[in-house]
């Protein structure tokens, strides 16, 4: 896989407190083919809009912003530029940034993708892998398939995926690779009746914030907590 120099952005937040916990630096790609209706970034689906910028350029200025520790990848849809998002995301994860990104993908039409990639592919803490049948197997869940072709009801009733999602031509590579730089991924379609203020860092209830690493080891979706909704307060103020 070629290593992309650039990637094409609706736009930047340099202090977002929306998109994830604590103050982060909210990155959006543009281009997106879900269409969710209700959709709060609509200018950011067409594929030919926004500008490029050169990833050296968007990671620079990153660094430059001393509040923050974290960056969140939306859109846009960002696995629609996996490639270029992978390695923005790889570049950030090298200087100690925690990585969110967020997907109208399910996590495990994701995973079934990124199985094609290559026959065994080592994953870390053990999880390999698997090609063709979207499994990703770890020792204690040898026998346990984590496939949303067969479960994607089980995961959202109100999922948009269906068997021709990855038309759009994701590359298995690339997907892997941004879901190997991702921490959390908070995945699905935005559902407008199930919209909620209520809910944190997310627009819809069938949407899902997944710890990807702790769901690699287990072999299942494993969904990413906080004891917290805010960092805390210094005691000083």
């Amino acid at each position: 896989m070629t290593t992309p120099e650039t990637i094409r952005l609706y736009g930047t937040a340099p202090d977002s407190i929306v998109d994830g916990p604590g103050l982060r630096y909210a990155v959006f790609v543009q281009g997106c083919t879900h269409g969710c209706p209700g959709c709060h970034n609509k200018d950011s689906q067409p594929r030919d809009g926004g500008t490029v910028h050169a990833i050296d350029d968007v990671v620079a200025d990153i660094r430059a912003n001393g509040l923050v520790h974290d960056v969140t990848l939306s859109g846009g849809e960002p696995f629609e530029q996996a490639a270029a998002a992978s390695e923005l995301a790889r570049r950030l994860k090298t200087l100690g940034y925690g990585i969110w990104t967020y997907t109208g993908y399910l996590y495990e039409d994701l995973l079934a993708l990124a199985a094609s990639a290559a026959s065994a592919l080592p994953c870390s803490q053990g999880t390999a892998w698997t090609q063709g049948a979207g499994i990703c197997h770890s020792p204690a869940f040898a026998s346990t398939p984590v496939c949303s072709l067969q479960r994607a009801s089980a995961a959202s009733e109100h999922s948009a995926f269906s068997a021709g999602a990855f038309s759009q031509g994701l590359a298995p590579a690339a997907v892997r690779a941004l879901l190997d730089a991702t921490d959390v991924l908070v995945d699905g379609p935005y559902v407008a009746s199930l919209r909620s203020l209520g809910l944190s860092w997310r627009g819809s209830a069938n949407q899902r914030l997944i710890d990807v690493s702790a769901s690699r080891e287990a072999g299942a979706v494993v969904l990413w907590e906080t004891h917290e909704d805010f960092p805390r307060k210094p005691a000083s103020w």
